[in-house]
């Protein structure tokens, strides 16, 4: 399918720069998305930029990834109520080679092919540019008046904005020009936010140049409750597995409400729109199921990650949410256990309590997982208490340390889906 024509099926064009659609039906065209480098990690907030340059390179066009070594050390003021704390110079560089890296992973960037990826940071042609230089060659083609009608810089005008956020949409308006004019980029593609500052550049490219360019936004990718996306109460979830484990991600998307999991299929996934149709109203029928969360939570667990971390946190999840054995769990390296226990609570002990063996009831109360003995023995009682996913039948059970887990842990569970990992030291 057309490129254009695919995003407004999945509901992911808001603004468009007339001309636009006709231009990448014509030839081959360059088109780019910016990165802010304010973490050395994108986060799944990242991905509907990505995904547009995947796509866009999947039609045949030549995507280009910039990473905002300069407009990071700027701040940009759209949809936000206050300045950036500015980062050094050195944390901005090295963000800027963590979002390189990551990048490489969903852009294919071989030169032998005529629409190979291209990375760029603007840092490379701000390095030099003079302030004398820029207001003169580029701040007197854009009127104070055009500056202050953007959407940006009115809503802080009552709560305040500096010179230095309010000249931001014209670093990046320079960006498009400066692609533009070096490596014939036509087209820039960014989220609803951004349109304020993505016009500045047509306009740029319109005054300085005589050209022609173009431009498409997308609508903000938001929860059905209004809450922003990708954010949990443990923070962001990020795209690197050192700070956001695969299991972690994969449980990220298999958590998603059923309105939101039917609306982050179309946005994100590469199935057929027509296979996505078919998917969710087979979920309709059967929500209780969740298949499309798994299916979304599968499929992007693999682009992100690979399909060996995909198998690694479906086994993961079975050990918390099904009835697993004890060998799966002891099939765990430390490493992959605190993976699957990260967000479970903790008690603590010592291993010498297990030099004799414990009795199981007076340790459920001494270390809090239960409040009393008499609480612990009418759970074990009524079936209600597994070691190791192994369910406790005998009320004068003794804890071994032939028990533990990677000779340091104790999965208790009670109840369903209520856990607790000891750890003894």
């Amino acid at each position: 399918m057309e490129f254009i024509a695919e995003l407004k099926e999945r509901k992911l064009v808001q603004d468009i720069m007339p001309g636009t659609q006709e231009q990448l039906g014509k030839e081959m065209t360059a088109g780019y998305v910016g990165f802010d480098p304010t973490a050395d990690s994108l986060h799944v907030g990242s991905l509907l930029p990505i995904t547009l340059l995947m796509r866009l390179q999947n039609a045949g066009h030549r995507p280009y990834a910039l990473v905002g070594g300069a407009t990071g050390m700027i701040g940009d003021p759209s949809g936000k109520s206050q300045e950036r704390n500015l980062l050094s110079i050195d944390a901005i560089h090295a963000n800027s080679e963590g979002i390189r890296r990551q990048l490489g992973k969903f852009l294919d960037f071989d030169t032998s092919k005529p629409n190979a990826a291209v990375m760029v940071n603007n840092y490379d042609w701000f390095k030099d540019f003079r302030f004398l230089d820029f207001i003169r060659d580029v701040g007197k083609h854009i009127t104070v008046n055009y500056m202050m009608a953007k959407d940006s810089v009115q809503k802080r005008l009552e709560t305040g904005i500096s010179f230095t956020e309010f000249t931001y949409q014209l670093i990046q308006g320079y960006d498009f020009l400066h692609l533009y004019k070096t490596k014939n980029v036509k087209l820039q593609m960014g989220g609803a936010d951004q349109w304020g500052n993505i016009v500045t550049g047509t306009e740029l490219i319109r005054r300085t140049a005589g050209g022609e360019a173009f431009a498409f936004t997308c609508p903000l990718v938001t929860k059905t409750d209004g809450s922003k996306f990708g954010k949990t109460e443990g923070g962001n979830i990020w795209l690197d597995s050192a700070r956001t484990s695969p299991y972690q991600f994969y449980q990220f998307w298999l958590k998603q409400a059923d309105d939101d999991a039917e609306r982050m299929a179309y946005t994100f996934s590469f199935r057929p729109i027509e296979e996505i149709n078919a998917l969710v109203a087979e979920h309709k029928t059967a929500p209780h199921l969740r298949k499309l969360q798994k299916a979304l939570a599968e499929e992007l667990t693999i682009l992100v990650h690979s399909t060996e971390d995909l198998a690694f946190a479906q086994k993961a999840s079975e050990i918390l949410f099904s009835n697993t054995a004890v060998d799966t769990l002891r099939s765990l390296n430390e490493k992959q256990l605190l993976e699957v226990m990260e967000g479970v609570p903790q008690v603590q002990s010592t291993i010498g309590t297990l030099n004799n063996g414990a009795d199981l009831l007076t340790f459920l109360a001494e270390s809090g997982v239960f409040s009393s003995k008499g609480e612990a023995r009418k759970m074990v009682q009524n079936g209600g208490v597994s070691i190791n996913k192994e369910k406790v039948t005998a009320i004068d059970f003794v804890l071994k340390k032939e028990h533990l887990l990677n000779d340091r842990y104790v999965l208790i569970q009670k109840g369903k889906s209520n856990y607790t990992l000891a750890i003894f030291n």
